[in-house]
């Protein structure tokens, strides 16, 4: 008679020899492949190509073989293209997202909006289906000092504490100016020694590559500090960005890192004559 283990072991024997010869039905191919990462882009290179056209810019975008996006709150991004879309309900443009085959999981936030009308600014999130709530920037003034944004860090998590409280993660965005040193010690360093760890979580931008500094070595010093990434490449040749897997950055290092950080999204952010061959990057890995 054959047993259990018997069947298991001869079963997955012939499993494998059927799959080193070619020979794997079409069905476990599929189940033993592994499955590949999505990825997504940031709305706020392409503000204007949206407020002209929103339904399809966003469906061009899906075309290319993105598959998640992340927006820019209308209502805290007054003065730019997306305040145009302040005329449509939470529920509204949710649906306009979901029908161009895209995903919106996160999207950016001053903190002024979460500051002055956090109720509000949760309420409009929880419309759009959102799981993650990112503060853009604290945007302080140049000159200001290590204090200010221990400051900033500590605003950031009372309202982060209140974010989460509602279902959500907080999160934070850098740009470069958090990797300037004051009073001798790197912002983004001192950042991270601040910033609850439960409750805000970090979206890396990999731009600051220009500068020296690498995602994958931020992922492995912090696991699970962070909970998404902005894209983008660099060449030091030609001193620009670059589509993805064009530039300096080693993306094979930086999905293998990002499983240790947490990062759970990723959004390609660059110039829009990139996005094309940038998706085609990552859909090849």
């Amino acid at each position: 008679m054959t047993t259990r283990r018997s069947f298991i072991k001869t079963t997955a024997g012939a499993i494998g020899a059927a799959a080193l010869l070619g020979r794997l039905p079409i069905g476990l191919h599929a189940a033993t492949a592994k499955k590949p990462r999505p990825f997504g882009f940031q709305t706020w290179t392409v503000r204007d190509e949206l407020a002209a056209d929103l339904p399809g810019t966003l469906k061009r975008m899906a075309a290319m073989g993105y598959e998640e996006v992340e927006f820019c709150s209308p209502h805290g991004y007054t003065g730019t293209p997306f305040e145009k879309f302040t005329s449509l309900g939470a529920a509204e443009l949710r649906a306009i997202i979901g029908d161009s085959g895209l995903r919106c999981a996160s999207s950016h936030f001053n903190m002024p909006e979460l500051r002055d009308r956090l109720d509000r600014t949760i309420e409009w999130a929880h419309g759009m289906g959102l799981s993650q709530m990112i503060a853009s920037s604290f945007w302080l003034p140049k000159d200001a000092t290590l204090d200010d944004y221990r400051r900033s860090c500590d605003e950031l998590n009372a309202i982060a504490a209140k974010i989460r409280a509602s279902g959500m993660q907080a999160g934070f965005h850098n740009h470069h100016m958090e990797f300037e040193k004051r009073d001798g010690t790197l912002t983004y360093d001192a950042m991270l020694e601040r910033l609850d760890p439960a409750a805000v979580k970090m979206q890396f931008q990999v731009a600051v590559v220009d500068i020296g500094y690498k995602a994958a070595d931020y992922f492995r010093a912090h696991p699970g500090r962070f909970i998404s990434a902005h894209l983008a490449d660099w060449s030091s040749a030609e001193n620009r960005q670059v589509p993805i897997g064009k530039g300096v950055v080693d993306w094979k290092d930086f999905f293998a890192a990002a499983e240790v950080g947490g990062v759970k999204n990723v959004f390609v952010e660059m110039d829009p004559a990139t996005f094309p061959a940038s998706a085609e990057f990552l859909r090849s890995i």
